[in-house]
């Protein structure tokens, strides 16, 4: 692949809504050209709405659990926009039960969403990565370092933490950074049907925030595990 000049280009999983739809939104503000995937057509096209369907906003229908769907969105955004920059592992969630007393019935999909899906993801993108000497942002949770009791969605984010460092040390001969994000918690539809937690929440913009900074560091500065918590989370 010959990597064209212009904008940086990043790619979002999970990216209408949410952490991922505010991280477009501020890469977009910045000059970047951005794809965003997602599983529902219709809540992609009322994002492309939202922004007033920018030239530089690229949306696409996938799951980020299966292989095909992911590099065919990577694939996508080097076809519209000639090279990719970033790529976003954000789409997740969680069952919000635990292994003691949960339905088994939801685990897989969220196995396989959280810690599958950035795997997938890197592995569709290293090579138009090195092309750029791009950058990996995952999109972990501090549920990832902080143990709580029987969380089987905490586990997932475990894993998101060991992949994180575990790619680093793979891809950095090869100019690739790799940053690890990873919130406490957030007011995104993460929650729905559950009901927000206790406390200050960060919104979803204030994340934001975090993952285009670590985008935006110079060339050479690998910055890799940020944790983002609101003031106020004591775990």
């Amino acid at each position: 692949m010959s990597t064209s000049t212009g904008s940086p280009v990043a790619l979002i999983t999970g990216g209408a809504t949410g952490i991922g739809a505010a991280a477009a939104r501020q890469l977009l503000d910045a000059g970047h050209k951005v794809a965003v995937t997602g599983r529902r057509e219709q809540r992609l096209r009322a994002f492309a709405e939202e922004l007033g369907r920018p030239e530089g906003l690229l949306t696409i229908v996938g799951d980020a659990a299966q292989y095909a769907d992911v590099q065919s969105a990577v694939d996508s955004t080097l076809k519209a926009f000639g090279r990719l920059d970033t790529v976003v592992s954000n789409a997740g969630f969680a069952t919000h039960d635990t292994v003691a007393d949960g339905d088994p019935a939801g685990w897989t999909e969220m196995v396989l969403t959280n810690v599958l899906g950035p795997a997938l993801l890197i592995r569709a993108s290293v090579d138009a990565l090195k092309e750029t000497r791009g950058r990996i942002v995952l999109v972990g949770s501090v549920a990832g370092f902080v143990n709580g009791p029987g969380n089987i969605y905490g586990a997932t984010k475990w894993a998101v933490t060991g992949l994180a460092e575990n790619t680093r040390r793979q891809v950095t001969e090869f100019g690739i950074g790799v940053t690890l994000i990873a919130p406490g918690r957030v007011e995104t539809p993460f929650w729905d049907g559950n009901g927000l937690p206790p406390g200050h929440l960060l919104t979803a913009d204030q994340l934001a925030e975090s993952i285009v900074w670590a985008i935006r560091r110079p060339e050479g500065v690998d910055v890799n595990t940020v944790v983002v918590r609101p003031i106020g989370q004591p775990n």
